[in-house]
């Protein structure tokens, strides 16, 4: 697809997006557009389809629920859907709809359905990455914040001889899920920006431990 063509659907895209509401907070138009951003850049690296992915990262969060809610793991489906049916109406290529679904669907943590091709592949990293870093820290403490979670135990703060529970606490989520992500990213771009970002996660650690 040629750039200027896969821009206009972009425009398009976003003002599908503005019109939406979100319920979570980590998942905002801010988190879109990070995660666009880096998914165009994995697919640079690992010469992937522009024209699967680029929607795709855009559209991967247009439906979605709390991290609390019971029917989370439906999200990423359900936001196929409803993004193939918005592309459709704007008369995006056919070719890429199939490809696009499985894309998105694919993304998400809870939902739990490996990725199979490059293009998935590419948005479940650039999704994940976004969950990493400096940002990664911040959008945990707003989601452990709307939770309304301690920030950590008192008498083991860094899980050093408990399992970690992140239902009660925000540090705890780092090493439960945080700290998985970056060995389970898939395409080599990916989990080479994963590891720098999970050094900045544990420079974070480091300090927080001096400051209590």
């Amino acid at each position: 697809m040629k750039p200027e063509l896969l821009a206009e659907y972009e425009v398009q895209c976003q003002a599908f997006l503005a019109a939406e509401e979100g319920v979570d907070v980590a998942h905002d138009l801010s988190h879109i557009f990070r995660v666009v951003k880096v998914a165009k850049q994995l697919a640079n690296e690992e010469k992937a389809n522009l024209a699967v992915i680029v929607p795709s990262a855009w559209l991967h969060g247009c439906v979605s629920f709390a991290k609390n809610h019971p029917e989370r793991s439906k999200a990423s489906t359900l936001a196929a859907d409803k993004a193939v049916a918005f592309l459709t109406s704007i008369d995006y290529p056919e070719v890429y709809l199939d490809a696009i679904h499985h894309a998105i669907q694919t993304h998400s943590f809870s939902a739990n359905i490996a990725p199979e091709s490059l293009e998935a592949k590419i948005v479940q990293d650039a999704d994940r990455l976004d969950a990493l870093g400096a940002i990664g820290v911040a959008r945990c403490m707003q989601v452990s914040g709307a939770l309304n979670r301690a920030l950590y135990a008192s008498e083991d703060p860094f899980c050093v001889a408990r399992t970690p529970d992140d239902t009660l606490y925000s540090i705890d989520h780092f090493y439960k899920k945080l700290f998985c992500i970056a060995k389970s990213l898939n395409t080599a771009s990916a989990r080479l920006e994963g590891r720098r970002r999970e050094k900045v996660m544990r420079t974070f650690l480091t300090q927080l431990a001096v400051e209590i």
